[in-house]
């Protein structure tokens, strides 16, 4: 019987070995065929091998706890080759499973996020395209490619561009020629801003960016596209043919065909009706196509759309919530010993508020009283010194507290403004205004509301806020 035992004992342990060997064998041929995934990738080449990668990413996605960056490679490169094999919803559901990871190799997540949003800008949700792209720009950040970043940064703007918003584009696309140099990215920002401005039916400007960009890369699919499509409003169709041919014959991606056949059949005057006939079935094939792939691209989004609303996993949640116990009881003790000391500080501020309020009113007596004293006085031009501007600067200084240097502060306040200030704070009606500023009447409103503009407030509130000018800054010198 004891000797039963051993025999069974041993033919476990051999198991579990033969088992725990076979593992790790796995392990090292999945990490080996990543390694050499990224090798490729690194010299612009891609890893071909679909059933390695599939094999591996498997493997790693057992173990991902204990290999995220590994794991996080190979649902890049996976992700990569069902992409390009047209299977976009495979492809996203890995991309989706490597954001889940714990993989803190920003570089290789910025890619995956990139994916992610060219897959949603094909399908045209151009919002959802453009949060990825950011996600992708901050993980280039965050592992500093800066170069990565700028490109993201104008994958960022074309989704803008296509949308035909102007000035966000703009702001992006001048942040790029600003602070990056390089002159491939510089060449594609032209390309960005031909197709903002197409969007906006601004021909002529696409025809400009466009020769810009095909002055450097003739072969640049996008301004081809965007300027035979630009000649084609602008009724120049002998050039829209030409620069749709040239498309047609340096693009496979199916849009670009399908829209060159579209400019062939509609401008290309020289064909007869057979050539017509052929173009047209041409792009009516690329039409159904093109439908299909829209139609898996949908169903690729609503699987990112699904994983961004989806419920957060249990184990952070407990995690989550452990965090905020911890955090409860650490404030408990801390309220339990700042008690007194709360209790200290609010009787000093209401003593201080109380102070301050009793400052605010004699500031406000005073100032109300020199403000009838001098609209009240018989020689009042005289007395402020109203033609004189730099004394009656100095006066209005002396008397109201560093009023006009108070008002110099603000942006754009001319010797205009600050006239106007004055006779607004001195109570004086419309026609005196008028008359001291040497305009009509009905013009003081306007001039009131541009300086209301200028210090932030409306014209109803401005003698107000003239007042708290003044009495803003003093509290502490009456203190």
């Amino acid at each position: 019987m004891f000797r039963h035992r051993i025999i069974i004992w041993f033919l476990l342990s051999g198991a579990v070995l033969g088992l725990t060997s076979c593992s790790e064998r796995k392990l090292h041929e999945a990490q080996a065929v990543v390694a050499a995934a990224d090798s490729l990738r690194a010299e612009g080449q891609t890893y071909t091998d679909s059933l390695s990668l599939a094999e591996a990413y498997r493997t790693l996605g057992n173990r991902s706890r204990f290999y995220p960056d590994d794991y996080a490679h190979a649902c890049y490169h996976y992700g990569r080759l069902l992409r390009e094999k047209d299977n976009p919803v495979e492809a996203m559901q890995v991309f989706i499973n490597a954001t889940h990871s714990r993989s803190r190799d920003y570089h290789i997540l910025g890619r995956i996020y990139s994916n992610m949003g060219s897959l949603c800008h094909l399908a045209g949700e151009y919002d959802l395209s453009y949060d990825m792209y950011e996600h992708s720009a901050n993980m280039f950040l965050s592992s500093g490619d800066t170069l990565l970043y700028y490109y993201l940064l104008n994958d960022m703007a074309v989704e803008y561009a296509v949308q035909g918003k102007e000035e966000e584009t703009l702001s992006i696309i001048s942040t790029i020629q600003h602070y990056c140099l390089d002159s491939d990215l510089l060449i594609q920002t032209y390309a960005t801003e031909a197709e903002m401005y197409f969007q906006k039916q601004c021909y002529d400007s696409a025809v400009f960016y466009t020769s810009k960009v095909l002055q450097y890369n003739p072969l640049s699919t996008p301004a081809l596209l965007v300027r035979a499509q630009s000649y084609s409003f602008l009724h120049m169709g002998d050039s829209a043919v030409h620069y749709a041919e040239l498309l047609l014959n340096n693009t496979n991606e199916i849009y670009d065909k399908n829209n060159a056949l579209y400019i062939l059949t509609n401008d290309d005057e020289t064909k007869d009706k057979q050539s017509i006939r052929e173009t047209a079935a041409a792009r009516s094939d690329t039409q159904k196509e093109i439908e299909n792939k829209k139609a898996r691209l949908s169903k690729a989004v609503q699987l990112l759309e699904q994983d961004i609303q989806r419920k957060p996993d249990i184990t952070w949640i407990i995690a989550v919530i452990g965090t905020l116990i911890c955090v409860a009881i650490g404030i408990c003790i801390y309220i339990v010993r700042k008690r007194q000391q709360k209790r200290l500080l609010s009787q000093q501020v209401e003593s201080l508020e109380y102070q301050a309020q009793n400052a605010a009113d004699n500031i406000m007596l005073q100032v109300e009283a020199n403000c009838r004293a001098f609209s009240t006085s018989s020689n009042f031009k005289e007395g402020l010194y109203w033609r004189d501007y730099d004394k009656m600067c100095e006066v209005l200084n002396q008397q109201f507290f560093h009023f006009v240097t108070k008002l110099q502060a603000f942006d754009e306040m001319h010797e205009r403004d600050i006239r106007l200030c004055i006779l607004v704070l001195l109570n004086l009606n419309h026609a005196r205004i008028a008359e001291l500023m040497y305009v009509e009447s009905s013009s003081v409103g306007k001039l009131k509301e541009r300086t209301a503009k200028k210090l932030k407030t409306s014209r109803k509130n401005l003698r107000q806020t003239l007042l708290n000018i003044i009495i803003s800054g003093d509290l502490s010198e009456t203190k």
